[in-house]
């Protein structure tokens, strides 16, 4: 029995290093993807103007943040239309972490959309995924939900989005689907909803949820026929470079564990690459969000908000982001990411090369994940395009095959763990044998 029980101490102990590693890598990568910024000043409101001949779409933002791309590919496709007053609404208008740490000042309160539109409701709700599903924290927004629903709004749930409708009653009883990482935890949750695995979209007349991130695209698309036309939808689509509307989109996995690549990055790569963001008045909102998960989704690194001087600036349909630093302020980086048609940029002293990630026409996560590839390794770019459903048809995946350091690392701390506990006992033996008896 000892010698089992010193065996098994001996196991522990090497694999412990890798272990407690891993732990608090992993949690320090999800940490960072809705740490809050400093404080700054609110910058004043600079909403649309309002058209009473227009419906109204709106994107709800949770009051800790909630994902970017489910926030800012709806509000990119709505506007393009030129068929809705859109808005980002929030219980307290300050800024609000979207994922990868862009820090996003929605246009309106819930009390300022009301003033606006009296007493009726928007005509649509995106609902994004929000960090805090089941929290108090999201009391504010699931109450306000529900009095829309309640009210005539039409509601869209983007990926996990569907488990804030669902944690606010307001799915029991419909089929719904959501993230195929995330679906089988709604299930056990929230019961009486109907959940759907393997499908884009689900459309239940008055609620359509998405699956995974860019199942939004489908899904807002699809609102857009609803409430403007195919011609107007079809238009959008061929704007934003979406060339699979009208088409047979790739179904989602029905549900499933993470690749491998994945829990590698997540938990081995120890050192992530550190990369300021440039933001520029006049990006697309969707060229944002490309860079922002994409390099969130790849667990390989942690982004920075930069501006040129640290000021604010405004997305190409009037979005207020407000950056964590300036150029000349940023801390030591490892690239510096220019997302949208901006060139020319000349960096501070220091300061690595520019890299223009939308460097050529199409969708800009395709061009954001073949970028990822050559820059880290296909497996971990397919993994992203996997998480954020991203079809691979236009996705160009050019670079190593695999992220062989963090794949070593594990196996190089347990190789120094057997030999230390060899180097040990053969220190100790020839103690023990020359005691006496």
């Amino acid at each position: 029995m000892k010698t089992v029980l010193k065996w098994f101490a001996l196991v522990v102990a090497v694999l412990a290093v890798p272990a407690v590693g891993a732990t608090v890598s992993v949690l320090s990568a999800f940490g960072a993807l809705y740490a809050p910024g400093p404080e700054r000043a609110v910058p004043a409101a600079t909403p649309s103007p309002y058209d009473p001949a227009k419906p109204t779409a709106v994107v709800v933002v949770g009051d800790e943040g909630a994902v970017v791309s489910d926030v800012l590919a709806p509000y990119e496709i709505l506007a393009d239309t030129g068929r809705f007053n859109v808005y980002t609404v929030t219980a307290k208008r300050e800024p609000k972490p979207l994922t990868g740490g862009l820090d996003l000042v929605p246009d309106l309160s819930f009390a300022d959309l009301a003033a606006r539109l009296g007493p009726k409701a928007p005509d649509l709700v995106v609902v994004p995924a929000l960090p805090d599903v089941g929290e108090p924290s999201t009391e504010s927004v699931k109450t306000w939900l529900r009095a829309q629903a309640a009210n005539g709004a039409k509601l869209l749930s983007v990926c996990n989005g569907a488990g804030v409708l669902a944690s606010a009653g307001l799915l029991d009883g419909r089929p719904a689907t959501a993230h195929w990482l995330k679906v089988d935890t709604w299930a056990a949750d929230y019961p009486a909803v109907h959940w759907v695995r393997g499908q884009r979209f689900v459309d239940d007349g008055d609620v359509v949820t998405t699956a995974g991130i860019l199942s939004g695209v489908d899904g807002t698309l699809h609102w857009v026929e609803r409430l403007a036309g195919r011609e107007v939808a079809a238009e959008t689509a061929k704007t934003i470079g979406w060339r699979r509307y009208g088409t047979t989109v790739p179904v989602t996995p029905a549900a499933g564990m993470p690749d491998a690549v994945a829990i590698v990055n997540g938990a081995f790569r120890w050192a992530p690459d550190e990369i300021g963001v440039l933001l520029a008045s006049g990006v697309g909102e969707l060229e944002l969000a490309s860079v922002f998960d994409t390099q969130g989704q790849s667990l390989t690194s942690r982004t920075l908000a930069l501006s040129a001087d640290g000021a604010p600036i405004r997305s190409r349909h009037g979005l207020t982001f407000v950056p964590r630093a300036s150029l000349a302020g940023a801390p030591d980086l490892d690239r510096l990411l220019v997302p949208g048609a901006t060139r020319g940029v000349t960096p501070s002293p220091g300061l690595p090369a520019p890299e223009y990630v939308h460097d050529r026409p199409g969708f800009a996560y395709d061009t954001a994940v073949s970028a990822l590839a050559r820059s880290t390794d296909v497996a971990t770019a397919r993994w992203t395009a996997k998480a954020l459903e991203l079809p691979t048809d236009g996705v160009v995946f050019e670079g190593r095959a695999w992220p062989w350091l963090p794949t070593a690392l594990p196996l190089a701390l347990v190789l120094l763990g057997v030999a230390a506990i060899v180097v040990v006992r053969r220190v100790r033996a020839p103690r023990a044998e020359r005691r006496p008896s």
